[in-house]
């Protein structure tokens, strides 16, 4: 089942629950020896699991690149006094200004510590927070705004908040479409994708199907593209032009990549593929997808390359060696922008620890190891 089914699924059965915590774990890859290449211009990366809803077991790990290291949950060992820790379902991670921030929806904060120790400075309280994107000092962070409900009558819209990142403050709000999940700034404008995920379930025509255009000055909605029902993710390539992911129905609607030409302000083309998560190296966007249908009950999981500069799909393979039979539920993707190595998690059974793979450019496995539970975003760490 692909997490934002899944997700949704989880509402209509929420539980509440106490998790035991350990201190941090050490694991050293042993199955290869460290690409001391990866070192390039970064010092290593930080994972942050998303844990189940409910479970309050949102971790972060760190990998070193110096020494091999791979380090589980070390939020709770550096901050041994917070008394939830990072908290319930972590759904973005970012570094900016020297600071990292967690997105941690289901605690209703961002959770902000300092990028090269992980100690904790503090947090930004916002409901139902999804994911954020920087601007000239300032944090933009996607949020649902209303309580997490399964409701086909829905009324409280969402909103894009503007944070201080001097001050930690919400600054200034922006009224969205429905649940917005993912954003993007280019052109001087944010782009917000709304899915209206939480009224869609059981009727496709409740799911929004638009882009929020915010003009980044005045910090106001300023009009909407129309794209295609229960948008994701949305991200600009070297052009200024937008790439958005749909998840369709789960039903009759396939899950679909679209592209937003930036002078036209309208989707162009689509482009054959489901498309669940990606990421942009130069001007190649690497794809995949865990597509849930409520039709044949069963996940189609499928990977793609597709060149933003052409259009055309590349590649529909890019682990090379076989490996990705052993992946799972694929659930987040990173290029290292020096190596080209490909990572991937696996959330597995979404309630045991996951896996993250390190995949050559090539698409033959370097090395794995286990993660906290769902495996979800990575952000890599510059030296200083």
């Amino acid at each position: 089942m692909s997490r934002h089914s899944y997700y949704i699924a989880a509402l209509l059965l929420l539980l509440a629950a106490s998790s035991c915590r350990k201190d941090v774990q050490v694991f050293i890859n042993e199955d290869t020896s460290l690409d001391t290449a990866a070192n390039n211009g970064f010092a290593g990366f930080y994972l942050l699991n998303e844990g189940n809803m409910g479970s309050n077991k949102s971790t972060l790990d760190y990998f070193d690149y110096t020494t091999g290291k791979y380090q589980r949950n070390i939020y709770a060992a550096i901050n041994p006094n917070v008394p939830k820790e990072l908290g319930d379902v972590g759904n973005d991670l970012a570094i900016y200004g020297g600071r990292l921030y967690a997105v941690i929806n289901a605690s209703n904060k961002v959770e902000v510590m300092d990028a090269r120790t992980a100690k904790r400075i503090g947090q930004i309280d916002i409901p139902n927070c999804r994911y954020i994107k920087f601007d000239q000092g300032y944090a933009y962070v996607t949020s649902y705004a209303g309580p997490i409900q399964v409701n086909p009558n829905y009324t409280q819209k969402g909103f894009v908040a503007k944070i201080d990142t001097a001050t930690l403050q919400e600054v200034d709000r922006c009224i969205v479409g429905f649940q917005p999940d993912g954003l993007e700034i280019a052109n001087g404008k944010i782009y917000v994708a709304n899915s209206g995920g939480y009224m869609g379930a059981g009727s496709s025509d409740k799911y929004e199907r638009s882009v929020s255009v915010i003009n980044l000055a005045t910090f106001r909605e300023e009009s909407r593209i129309d794209v295609a029902y229960n948008l994701h993710h949305i991200l600009a390539d070297k052009r200024g032009d937008l790439w958005v992911t749909s998840r369709g129905d789960y039903k009759q609607l396939p899950s679909r990549l679209y592209f937003i030409d930036k002078t036209q302000q309208k989707v162009t083309d689509t482009i054959p593929v489901a498309a669940g998560n990606y990421h942009l190296d130069g001007d190649s966007l690497y794809i995949y997808s865990t597509e849930w249908s409520y039709v044949t009950y069963s996940n189609v999981i499928t990977y793609a390359i597709v060149n933003t500069r052409t259009h055309a799909v590349v590649s529909r393979a890019f682990i090379t060696d076989g490996m990705d039979k052993e992946i799972e539920i694929p659930y987040g993707i990173v290029v290292h922008p020096v190596t080209k190595d490909i990572y991937v998690t696996d959330a597995g059974n979404y309630v045991s620890p996951g896996m993250l793979y390190c995949f050559s450019k090539d698409g033959k496995k370097k090395w794995s190891v286990r993660t906290g539970d769902i495996p979800a975003h990575i952000v890599l760490l510059p030296k200083s």
